[in-house]
């Protein structure tokens, strides 16, 4: 399931036994990496459930930045609800997959998918904050129009997961004597087509959400800078320019480790492209580094949620507040402790100007 997850049975070799030369080593540390799989599981699922729930909960968070933060947040626990347990699975059983054609093609899409939907989230986020800053009096975009961005989003993840859905395959080799079932990805005779798309992908999981944070930071600095002249900032100004700096701090932070959990497997898989007969790595430790490096890839699920809270104090006194369940007299929580609402009222918006100053982020 590559080029965006873990194959543990590499598929370019031309006999069934070269796809198992190093199942043996990686059975040695199957004590070791079924723990790490569950407790990479149980940590994403818990930090981004509460995320998805506190956005979808507080009508104070209903924004497009949090809507965005949250569609980030699903995308990771999806993968992690799908994707993690059963390559997990497929990697350490010596049968193979045994969760039927249906799914074998549902989670090389699911997981291609989910990737893309983190990159374009946080490409959206750094768009958002732009036009934030950039015009802070005109409306924040609408429900209906942030729910057809995230529709979008979906949408064109989905479209660049297809090809290596498309080319996965089932194979059952149970009929000709082997207790096996390979779900596998083969791009027969298209070896240049399958280069091009490892590329790409590898380029759009770098340059998309870096390029997008760099351009959206740098615009927002001038315009900053334009309307800050000498002498004149007020109390307000600078508490939007305070604020701005952490919230990209934040953003900048999320994309870093995004690209760095995600580096050493589209690496991997770029070099099994190019070097098909494994004549770098070598057969025998292909599978454990695929296995090794899918786990890394998939702890980024886990880490979105602790870098909202560690940047931001009253992150953590809104969690708090969740655990102990408690709340507020009045029955909710004031925006003051909503941890995802990292900005201030742009400067120069009153309590009068409605609902763009009230609840934006």
């Amino acid at each position: 399931m590559e080029p965006n997850g873990s194959s543990p049975r590499p598929g370019n070799t031309s006999h069934p036994k070269d796809l198992f030369a190093g199942l043996e080593l990686l059975l040695h540390f199957k004590p070791l990496f079924i723990p790490l799989y569950c407790l990479l599981v149980a940590v994403a699922c818990l930090g981004n459930a509460f995320l998805v729930g506190c956005i979808a909960a507080n009508k104070k968070l209903h924004n497009a930045t949090n809507f965005f933060l949250g569609n980030l947040s699903l995308g990771d626990l999806l993968m992690c609800l799908t994707c993690v347990p059963l390559t997990a699975s497929y990697a350490f059983e010596g049968r193979g997959w045994l969760f039927g054609r249906a799914m074998c093609h549902a989670v090389a899409l699911l997981q291609a998918a989910t990737v893309c939907v983190s990159v374009l989230s946080l490409a959206a986020i750094a768009v958002d904050r732009y036009v934030v800053v950039a015009y802070p009096v005109r409306r924040r975009i609408a429900l209906h129009s942030c729910g057809l961005v995230l529709a979008a989003i979906w949408a064109l993840a989905l479209a660049l997961a297809a090809p290596p859905a498309w080319h996965t395959t089932y194979v059952d080799l149970r009929p000709i004597g082997h207790d096996l079932i390979i779900c596998e990805e083969f791009w027969r005779h298209m070896e240049r087509q399958r280069l091009a798309y490892s590329c790409a992908m590898l380029l759009l999981s770098y340059v998309v959400p870096l390029l997008a944070v760099t351009v959206s930071y740098c615009s927002i600095s001038a315009h900053l800078r334009r309307r800050s002249l000498p002498g004149s900032a007020n109390l307000s100004q600078a508490r939007w320019d305070k604020k701005k700096r952490k919230t990209f701090l934040l953003l900048v932070v999320s994309v870093l480790v995004f690209a760095l959990c995600w580096l050493p497997l589209q690496v991997l898989n770029l070099l099994r492209d190019l070097d098909p007969d494994f004549t770098l790595l070598g057969k025998r430790y292909v599978n454990l580094a695929q296995v090794s490096c899918h786990l890394v890839a998939m702890s980024s699920a886990c880490y979105n949620p602790f870098i909202y809270a560690s940047l931001h104090r009253k992150c953590r006194a809104h969690l708090r507040g969740y655990v102990r369940h408690r709340q507020r007299p009045n029955g909710q929580c004031a925006r003051a402790n909503t941890c995802l609402s990292l900005l201030p009222d742009a400067p120069g918006l009153g309590q009068g100007d409605g609902a763009a100053g009230e609840n934006a982020v």
